[in-house]
């Protein structure tokens, strides 16, 4: 049944996310330190986190939104859950512990 509450939490927090505003935006810099520093506090706090690719980094590098998506995701440790246009959703992956 807690685990039904935990999910049932996620998923609206996810539509929220999709919904609302970017938290984070990667700017024509593109995926600094500092960015992804960000976006692992910003997932700490939040657990799911709207991500917005600016037009002129996606321009410079020369790939899809999928791929940079991905490439955040793999360095935050989350699953990118959503990506619509410029903006994609990740999901903190919880750690096991044993």
């Amino acid at each position: 049944m807690g685990e039904e509450n935990t999910m049932q939490k996620k998923s609206r927090k996810v539509k929220e996310a999709i919904q609302g505003k970017a938290h984070v935006n990667i700017g024509k810099q593109g995926i600094t330190e500092n960015v992804i520093r960000e976006i692992e506090r910003r997932l700490d706090d939040e657990e799911v986190i709207k991500v917005r690719v600016l037009r002129s980094f996606k321009r410079a590098s020369g790939r899809e939104i999928e791929d940079i998506a991905e490439e955040v995701a793999e360095k935050v440790n989350a699953r990118v859950v959503d990506v619509r246009g410029n903006v994609f959703v990740l999901v903190k992956i919880k750690s096991r512990r044993k």
